[in-house]
Parts: structure tokens; C-alpha cells; sequence
């Protein structure tokens, strides 16, 4: 025991109608990082969030540095010396990083010694090689210098076991190999590190050690250097996957959604599209990558109908639809998957059939006149569960939030394709799912585009734009940097492009 900085033992922790944590235990070693790795759900963060003291487990014990601690609260775990940084970031905009890092936990009760604390922000940030300006408002600077901040804040309060939830999502490739650095710099000063993450290359590239939850349970503990992406897989979801998309090269035809000089302002009121152009043919997956907040929600909504236009022109097919209603743009065939299933896709308390006739209800034969024809909306419910493989306890006649967001995807996937559409636009569709349900939503997609379809695919996952995509567009700060083939670029400058630092036009 001795061994270890961190032990938990037998952690059960339960919430109503689940079991998160079923008798789980985990053991972290002085100087590692140690990746936890798991399906979305699979209860990683349940289990962090216990040992940070934001739950109370039913059962089972922590130990820290050998002695048995209760720790009730978050203040407790400061106490113990163990920080989270957490996947949402919890900095206010208008302070500046100093401000941000000393909030609670200011030098001088109320007469704060600002500039003490502003020297020791200086000194931890130039130690661990973090980069960051002091006096920077957090309004006005990157959302991967935004997570140094957070970082800071952990440092700061004298930190040396620091818990990171799923800390790349939003990040560059190079800042994710900066943060990789970081998190060795940790370790090489004696600092133990736990990796919440569903991602398996950043295990290889940076931890010691992985332990694995599935559906609550664990599952085992590896080496990293002992083991590969397939077994960290298989023992995730409890089968062997296929990680590579299987896709003859696509034969794109026609073009037939075509974007041009597009304006659209964001909710503050600014301009988040500035002039962007792209085209997308018949027959080819287009990829657009870019860091969150460039304009890739406004994009998807512009097409879809959800924002208004200030200027520019969407065309399908030739055809203007820039006033079009957006249930005429699903008639006349945009498909949308949504980058939040739960908001914009599912109404969350509807029965599954419900879910899957929102956009044809009113076409024969799923309704006559104004009356709905039940036999005929649970054939299509029955055909879309059976053909889309999505799983529920009480079939058609579920409701969608008792569903796992895998199958609600696949729902979704069902729904849009049903609709024969022109042009599927899929936001984020592999957001939160395991790998093999991610590998189920590429192969409808690839099938999509064999059909002679269009595919819009917007994500901030590098290896799925790369993998999936038959070309590739840029986005940054509201326009196209970059249109490449992924057979002639690299993971390396596509970052550079997402950063602005490049334009390229290979395609």
C-alpha cells in the first residue's frame, strides 16, 4: 500500500436506477500517469469526481499516501493536495489569468497582495513551461491557454495528484503534444497524474499505466508499453474493433450544396462567418476541420435554416435556400445530425417511434389528412431499430431519454438517412461515443456517400476528419484555410492551418 499515493478500494457509488461505480478499485503510484480509460458512461468521471469529494460513494475506502481519508468535500481534497481540471473550464471571462487563479484562495485575506501572487503564477508557469501571460484576460485568449489557466489554478494551490477530464477535446493536435510534455513534467517532478480520456493514442503517447471501466465495472490495469490501441479497445466495449473506416475511393460527381461569400454574426452579435466559400459534390464525404469556436455551429445552423444570413448564398443544386423555411430544406433534401443529439435532435420524452416520424409524419402513409396511422408509424419504427441496430429495453415504444446515447445516435442516423436526402450534414456525430459505436456511425456515413450522397462532416476529432473524409476544408476565425486531400497532408498541418499559421489549397 505504501506504494501508492492514491488508493481506492471497492468503490461502489450509486445513483437512482444505476449502479455508476460497482465495486471499483483503482491504485495510482507516486510520479505516473495513469490514463482511465472507458465508454462514455462507463462511470470514469463518477469515480474521479468521488475521489475530489464532489460524491459520497455507498461503499469502499480511499487511501492517501497511506493513510484512510473520508474526504466529503472538494476543500478537503485541496487539503490532500489533489486538484481536478475538469472538461467544462470554470474561469470568468472579464478577470485575467492571475485574478482567475487566485479566486478563493487570495494571498492577504482582504487586503489581497496581488502582485506576491501575480510573482508566483510567473514562477509556476515558467517552471512547468506553461506559457501563459499573467495579466491576459481570459476573454482574449485561446481556449488551449484557457486550460493552462486552469492547470495554474490546480498548481497553485499546492497540487502534486492532479485529475484531467478529458482535457484535449478542444484542442489542437500541437497543443495536445504540449499538454503531453506538461503532463511528463508533472511526473518527472514527482507529481502523479490521472488521464480521464476515451482517446487511445494519447494513452500511448503519454501514460504509464491504464485501467479500464466498462458499464461500472473494472476491468483490469496494463502497462501501456505492454499493450496496443486494439486491446486497450476490445477491453472497453468487450469486443474486437475495427478501427480503420473500410471505403473504396470515392467517384464525386455533380456539385450539388454550393457556399458562397457566406456572413453570418453569432449570438453576441459577431461576425462569425466572414466571407466563407466551399463546395460538396455528390458522391464525396467533406471533411471541415478547425478549433471549436471558428465557426463551425454557425455554418452547420446557416445551412440547416436554424440562424439568418447577413449576406452571401447557399445553393443546392443550383437553387437558392437562403429563404427557405427549414421544412422546406429537409423536402427538398438536407438531412442534419446534430452536434447535441439530446437538444436539437430527440425530444427527450417522446417514445422512440415518436422520435423517428418527427420529420415525415405528415406523408403518407404515417398520417392521413391529420390523422396519424399508428400500424404504419410502428412498421417504420420496427424497420429503422431492426436495420440501424439500436437497442432499447421496450423497443418502439421507449423513451429516448432511458436510451444510451449510442443508440440514440443511431436513431438519429436512422431517421436522417430515411429521408433519402441530398445532402447529410453530421455535426459532431461521433461526439461521446465509444469506439464501437463510432465505428458504426462511419460505415453508415461511408454507405451514405457510395449511394451517390452527399456528407457535410464537421468534427473536432482529427482522426475521424482524416479517416473518414475523402477531402478536407479548414476553418478559421469564419473562413476556409485550407482545402487538401487527407492523402496529402498530415495530422501536423492540418493543425497549423486550424491555427492560422498556413493556408493550402490542394484539392
Amino acid at each position: 500500500m505504501d506504494n501508492y499515493v492514491v488508493e481506492m478500494r471497492n468503490i461502489t457509488k450509486v445513483f437512482p436506477g444505476i449502479i455508476a461505480n460497482d465495486d471499483v478499485t483503482l491504485q495510482l503510484k507516486k510520479g505516473e500517469i495513469h490514463a482511465l480509460l472507458g465508454e462514455n458512461g462507463a462511470g470514469k468521471s463518477t469515480l474521479m469526481s468521488v475521489l475530489f469529494g464532489f460524491y459520497q460513494p455507498e461503499k469502499g475506502e480511499i487511501y492517501v499516501r497511506g493513510e484512510k481519508v473520508d474526504i466529503k468535500s472538494p476543500n478537503i481534497a485541496h487539503e490532500l493536495g489533489i486538484g481536478m481540471v475538469h472538461q467544462h473550464f470554470q474561469l470568468i471571462d472579464n478577470f485575467t489569468v492571475v485574478e482567475n487563479i487566485i479566486l478563493g484562495d487570495e494571498p492577504g485575506g482582504f487586503l489581497v497582495d496581488y502582485d506576491k501572487a501575480r510573482k508566483e503564477v510567473i514562477a509556476l508557469s515558467t517552471q512547468y513551461g506553461l506559457g501563459v501571460d499573467p495579466d491576459a484576460k481570459i476573454e482574449d485568449i485561446s481556449v488551449g491557454m484557457q486550460q493552462r489557466v486552469e492547470i495554474l489554478k490546480v498548481l497553485y494551490r499546492k497540487a502534486d495528484i492532479i485529475i484531467l477530464d478529458e482535457p484535449t477535446a478542444v484542442l489542437t493536435p500541437q497543443e495536445i503534444e504540449e499538454l503531453v510534455e506538461i503532463m511528463k513534467n508533472f511526473a518527472a517532478e514527482g507529481k502523479s497524474v490521472i488521464l480521464i480520456t476515451h482517446k487511445l493514442k494519447e494513452i500511448l503517447a503519454a501514460a504509464d499505466r491504464v485501467s479500464v471501466l466498462r458499464q461500472g465495472k473494472y476491468i483490469g490495469t496494463v502497462n501501456v508499453a505492454d499493450t496496443t490501441e486494439a486491446e486497450m479497445a476490445s477491453m472497453m466495449v468487450g469486443r474486437e474493433v475495427n478501427f480503420k473506416v473500410d471505403k473504396k475511393p470515392a467517384n464525386p460527381g455533380e456539385k450539388v450544396l454550393e457556399i458562397k461569400d457566406l456572413w453570418v454574426k453569432d449570438q453576441r452579435g459577431l461576425d462569425a462567418l466572414q466571407g466563407l466559400s466551399l463546395y460538396l459534390r455528390e458522391g464525396e464525404i467533406l471533411g471541415i476541420a478547425g478549433v471549436d469556436g471558428n465557426g463551425q455551429q454557425e455554418l452547420v445552423e446557416a445551412i440547416t435554416g436554424l440562424v439568418p444570413i447577413e449576406k452571401g448564398e447557399i445553393l443546392l443544386q443550383g437553387q437558392s435556400i437562403v429563404n427557405e423555411r427549414i421544412k422546406s430544406r429537409i423536402n427538398k433534401g438536407i438531412a442534419y445530425v446534430p452536434e447535441d443529439r439530446q437538444k436539437r435532435a430527440l425530444i427527450m420524452d417522446f417514445r422512440l417511434d415518436e422520435n423517428i416520424i418527427l420529420k415525415s409524419y405528415e406523408k403518407e402513409p404515417l398520417s392521413k389528412g391529420h390523422i396519424l396511422n399508428q400500424e404504419e408509424i410502428n412498421k417504420k419504427g420496427n424497420s429503422i431499430i431492426e436495420e440501424y441496430d439500436v437497442r432499447s429495453s421496450e423497443g418502439i415504444d421507449t423513451i429516448v431519454r432511458n436510451m444510451s446515447g449510442g443508440n440514440q445516435q443511431k436513431a438519429i442516423i436512422g431517421r436522417e438517412m430515411d429521408l433519402k436526402p441530398l445532402v447529410m450534414v453530421a455535426s459532431q456525430p461521433s461526439r461521446g461515443l465509444d469506439v464501437g459505436a463510432i465505428e458504426y456511425v462511419h460505415k453508415r456515413l461511408v454507405e451514405l456517400r457510395d449511394q451517390g450522397k452527399a456528407v457535410l462532416l464537421v468534427s473536432f476529432e482529427l482522426d475521424e476528419i482524416m479517416n473518414v473524409s475523402d477531402r478536407i476544408n479548414v476553418i478559421y476565425q469564419g473562413k476556409i484555410t485550407g482545402n487538401v486531400i487527407p492523402e496529402k497532408t498530415t495530422v501536423q498541418e492540418l493543425g497549423l492551418m486550424m491555427s492560422g499559421s498556413k493556408e493550402v489549397d490542394l484539392a
